[in-house]
């Protein structure tokens, strides 16, 4: 044989070796578990085909698996183009189950804090501390906040707290069950569980605010009671509202670029635009590495201008996101002023690891000035795996405006189309509600939800503290849990509504008796709207790991749910949620 035929036939062996060799690593190597979920006892929730229009399942559902049928399938890396319009459903890992959430000891500390989660965050696994003001190294992050504890009404009867429309926290625990994965407890958040969900209150026949009051027996403990305060604010029409100058301040980092992020938030802009009028102008800032003036202020009818302008982003870099937001508002306040609604929304994975201003409490310094002259925030969060939940709640809060999260198309539509006319005209500012138990008829009380909203009871008429915002046709809600004395018949409570017209300094304030006839014999003799309530509280009370609702069962909340959807879709949806938070949680139990 000639040295080069000798030459040519190792080559040949060599490289057959070297293939062998990598096939068993290709075969055997195991995925992280935010990119792909093995099979598991818990199956994914079952969805039906009532539970919505077909072009919002099209929209919504990725994959309709059945209760009995559950496949684990590869998830691509990066996410599909399909993470549009839908996120997709998967079964958990056994492993994963186990890692549920924070433990009761580490929830009950009382300051809040952002919560770093290991490699597995998507998995809900045990999370530590990290420093409030540092910029975390990765993971989604959470602040933890301590349930609020049973109160004797004899030595405190009054119960204090700020509004609160934001939805985020339900949208952000949705993903997590979608993806057969318990939310952290942190990630929950009571009042935005419930207020994500609207309820059929009447507006008010004059004023800015009507007030609906109930109570029922509760149905997990025989000895108490459940009381529901709701408030609906005024509706304003598309027509009637101010003009409105929207500065878009988009993300354009590197972390942006799955299907999830930027391509998603560049659909959610044009759902909003579709919905302006003809009086509305669009600015569109972007921050990576450094901060880009995209496009000036333009008319919302120059729709092909606006539509280009955002077709022309992509993602890269670094987050400047501080530097971003300075930008955003020097534009904004260009154009603040009682007659015009000038609002910064940011649209972000909320991670920020370069410039200036990283931390939450540098940014909010460096825009307090423009928020003391009118301009309003909205936060809009996207995708998993970084994302900075703490962050974007806090600068909504401080902001004076409101923060969402969207995981679909169809959530999108909701914020941008639906929900439009409201988070741009606020109707009231630093609304504050205080309830004053009465000690003859309640024993005790506690308020379920609003830990990170508490207001001093002293501050309650300090129109100098701030608190929250309420748009046009907006709903806030809020459950308490109550023990009764027994035979009083005395009213329950008195509720007061303390807030600031849209452009005033000095609040005015209203009071409603809360009568006995608001209290019902039976849960069943309650309100749809009153039960369902009562259900998604108790859901997220249960999942965020309260010590007062040690012992309560989600199957009793997901019956009172089931009997309250009165045909609306997000609520036969949440329904189909509790079942699968129920199937986790036992598959956690079982993984013990």
């Amino acid at each position: 044989m000639s040295p080069f035929s000798l030459k040519r036939q190792l080559t040949v062996w060599g490289s057959a070796l070297l293939v062998a060799s990598t096939l068993p690593a290709c075969h055997n190597r195991s995925p992280a578990t935010d990119e792909r979920p093995s099979q598991g006892a818990a199956q994914p929730v079952a969805r039906d085909d009532d539970a919505a229009p077909d072009s919002e399942r099209e929209e919504y559902v990725a994959d309709r698996v059945s209760a009995e049928h559950s496949v684990a399938a590869p998830a691509p890396a990066p996410p599909p183009a399909s993470a549009l319009a839908e996120p997709v459903a998967r079964a958990p890992a056994p492993e994963a189950a186990k890692k549920v959430s924070l433990g009761k000891a580490e929830l009950h500390r009382r300051e809040a804090r952002p919560m770093k989660p290991s490699a597995d965050a998507l998995a809900g696994a045990p999370l530590e501390s990290k420093p409030q003001d540092a910029a975390p190294a990765g993971g989604n992050t959470f602040e933890a906040w301590k349930a609020n504890a049973f109160v004797e009404t004899a030595k405190d009867p009054l119960s204090t707290f700020a509004a609160d429309v934001d939805t985020a926290s339900y949208t952000v625990s949705r993903r997590y069950l979608v993806n057969g994965q318990l939310p952290p407890a942190s990630a929950v958040r009571v009042e935005e569980f419930v207020n994500y969900f609207k309820f059929r209150y009447a507006p008010p026949e004059t004023g800015t605010f009507a007030v609906h009051l109930e109570g029922a027996p509760s149905p997990f403990d025989a000895k108490r009671h459940f009381l529901r305060v709701g408030v609906q604010g005024k509706v304003v029409s598309r027509s009637q509202r101010k003009p409105a100058h929207l500065v878009f301040l988009v993300d354009t980092s590197g972390s942006m670029h799955s299907e999830d992020k930027l391509p998603l938030a560049r659909e959610a802009i044009k759902v909003a635009v579709k919905n302006l009028n003809e009086n509305d102008t669009v600015a569109i800032v972007t921050y990576a590495g450094n901060t880009r003036d995209v496009l000036p202020p333009t008319p919302a009818t120059d729709v092909k201008s606006i539509h280009a302008a955002l077709d022309s982003l992509t993602a890269g870099g670094g987050t400047a996101m501080g530097s971003g937001m300075e930008l955003a508002y020097r534009h904004a306040v260009k154009k603040a002023s009682g007659s015009v609604v000038s609002r910064v929304v940011v649209l972000t994975d909320g991670d920020a690891n370069i410039g200036r201003n990283v931390s939450a409490t540098a940014m909010l310094d460096s825009i307090h000035k423009y928020t003391a002259e009118g301009v309003t925030l909205t936060t809009v969060g996207f995708g998993m795996g970084n994302y900075r939940d703490d962050l974007m709640e806090k600068l909504a809060d401080k902001g004076n405006g409101n923060c969402f999260y969207v995981d679909s198309l169809r959530e999108a539509k909701k914020v941008f189309e639906t929900q439009l006319t409201g988070t741009l005209e606020v109707i009231a500012k630093d609304v504050k509600f205080q309830v004053e138990f009465n000690p003859a008829s309640v024993r005790r009380y506690r308020l379920v939800g609003y830990e990170n909203r508490d207001v001093a009871d002293h501050d309650f008429r300090n129109d100098k503290v701030d608190a929250g915002e309420i748009g046009a046709g907006h709903n806030v809600t809020a459950v308490y849990e109550v023990e009764l004395t027994g035979e009083a018949t005395e009213p329950l409570a008195t509720v007061r509504v303390r807030a600031k017209a849209p452009n005033g300094t000095e609040a005015s304030e209203r009071q409603f008796p809360f009568e006995r006839t608001k209290l019902r014999d039976t849960l069943a003799q309650a309100s749809p709207d009153f039960r369902f309530a009562v259900a998604v509280a108790a859901t997220a009370d249960v999942l965020r790991d309260s010590p007062s609702a040690e012992g309560w069962s989600l199957a009793t909340a997901e019956k009172l749910a089931e009997g309250a959807t009165e045909g609306d879709a997000d609520r036969k949806e949440f329904v189909r949620l509790v079942t699968q938070a129920r199937a986790l949680k036992g598959a956690s139990v079982r993984g013990r």
